[in-house]
């Protein structure tokens, strides 16, 4: 891994509660993992950090396995930014049925 100048913070965010594998909800590390936190260096706590990210993401696609494409979809579309290159997309345009010019005065 690349060169360190600062310790690694705890992913703790103080919600500490176990599932039913044994893992933190909050931050997603097992118990040996929480433990040890103190004793790993800087590469190991970066493993650690990957392992409950990996976690999450599992957790998050068993409770919403049908959502999970959508969610994926929305949030890279959302993350990138359109090109310069590209066609303008059109604006969404009202149908004329709809408008109503009743009270509308020149």
């Amino acid at each position: 891994m690349q060169l360190e100048f600062f310790d690694v913070p705890s992913p703790c965010i103080g919600m500490c509660q176990s599932d039913d594998k044994g893992h933190c909800l909050g931050c997603m590390r097992s118990r040996n993992e929480r433990q040890d936190w103190k004793d790993f260096n800087n590469d190991e706590k970066q493993k650690v950090i990957k392992r409950c990210l990996q976690r999450k993401k599992r957790k998050k696609n068993q409770l919403n396995p049908k959502h999970e494409k959508t969610v994926m979809t929305l949030e890279l579309e959302a993350d990138m930014q359109p090109s310069l290159l590209d066609a303008p997309s059109k604006a969404k345009t009202i149908p004329e049925s709809d408008l109503d010019f009743s009270d509308f005065e020149l």
